[in-house]
């Protein structure tokens, strides 16, 4: 028994380290998830809480992961690991039943895995967590000294804060997403040949005279279920049977319009040569400092006669206004949707190069290259 435990107390705190690194690497992934959850919910209100909660949920799985292998003050502890473990089993339970919510990100975006597979580990977790509860008297710390035992814990707990602050200050040490240095966007914005579709079980649920029925598609088209205003409509489950492949990483909402309108996608991701796309949303993140190092890059790519777009998310008009009041109508601006802008560039603003439509390398506002210039074959060298 004395192993057994160890061995799970050891398992228990190393995943949860792991599933807590993975989405410190980019917290705002967990943040936009948490948003997508909340919103099909129809709970909007927590989006306006939803950053505090991922930086603390985060911070929570490493420094209590920790807190698990260490053992100091392990009946403390354990319970809180027992209630998060019972809260991710029914949030994923819910995810799973009802399918609105495609991956849940337990994993970020570096690792996904089906709901399916989400909801057995959880079912696990919570298993393993609640038997250490029971045991909980039998477990020790890992060192004789408290004092080294906290340590340990608080040490990792300003590391949990700690990463967080440099990835979202800066940009996600691992790209996992798809316009990672790398990838050329337009080749990603089509599938791939052979592609095969996600392939889903949709099932209408009806009812009449108090009685709910579920109804397949074809049951619904042979029956004439709409037909009969006695069955009136409650909800719609969708579940995935086959997940597909080779399918666009890119949606095509990733559509970059130029201030009249006109679509410039196509044009620019697949134009030869070097060019910057330098994303900002709305302008409000972006300081005097930082606009005027935004308009030394621009001035110097236009002296290389390399290209230079700001993709806003703000409206045509919004953006004359901000030229106008900034001195910046020399800068070309295009139109950017912002949640796209949101996941090709997690800072806001931030810079990225491509050569030929694939990415060579993005910064944040705080990396911005000191130095930009040409070598001898063309290609845009930086400092």
């Amino acid at each position: 028994m004395k192993y057994l435990i160890l061995f799970l107390r050891v398992a228990l705190g190393l995943l949860f380290i792991y599933s807590g690194l993975v989405k410190a690497n980019d917290p705002m992934g967990l943040v936009y998830k948490m948003n997508e959850i909340f919103e099909a919910w129809g709970m909007n209100s927590l989006v306006h809480y939803s950053f505090a909660l991922s930086v603390g949920m985060i911070a929570f799985e490493i420094f209590g992961g920790v807190a698990m292998i260490v053992g100091n003050a392990f009946p403390t502890w354990i319970t809180f690991m027992v209630l998060i473990n019972v809260f991710y089993f029914f949030l994923t339970w819910y995810i799973l039943v009802k399918g609105t919510v495609k991956e849940c990100g337990c994993f970020g975006a570096c690792i996904k895995i089906s709901n399916q597979a989400t909801f057995n580990k959880d079912v696990a977790l919570t298993a393993i967590s609640i038997f250490l509860w029971i045991f909980r008297f039998r477990v020790f710390p890992l060192f004789q000294k408290s004092s080294v035992n906290i340590g340990i814990v608080g040490a990792a707990t300003v590391f949990s804060f700690g990463f967080q602050y440099y990835t979202l200050h800066h940009l996600p040490y691992h790209d996992c997403l798809a316009y990672k240095v790398g990838n050329n966007l337009w080749e990603k914005m089509h599938a791939a040949p052979g592609a095969i579709d996600d392939s889903f079980k949709t099932t209408l649920i009806y009812e009449m005279n108090g009685n709910k029925k579920e109804f397949t598609l074809q049951e619904f088209m042979d029956q004439n279920i709409s037909e009969n205003p006695k069955w009136k409509f409650v909800e719609q489950k969708s579940e995935l049977v086959r997940e597909g492949s080779g399918q666009a990483e890119i949606p095509h909402d990733f559509q970059i319009n130029t201030l009249n309108g006109d679509d410039m996608t196509e044009d620019l991701l697949t134009k030869k040569g070097n060019m910057f796309f330098l994303f900002m949303r709305d302008g409000k993140n972006v300081t005097d400092k930082n606009r005027e190092e935004i308009k030394a890059l621009a001035a110097k790519a236009k002296e290389l006669k390399v290209d230079f777009y700001i993709l806003s998310s703000m409206g045509a008009d919004d953006v004359k206004a901000y030229q106008e009041a900034y001195a910046m109508k020399d800068v070309k601006f295009m139109l950017l949707d912002q949640v796209v802008s949101k996941t090709a560039m997690r800072t806001d603003p931030g810079l990225m190069l491509l050569h030929d439509g694939t990415v060579v390398k993005k910064w944040s506002y705080l990396d911005y290259p000191k130095e930009i210039a040409l070598d001898g074959s063309g290609a845009v060298t930086f400092k």
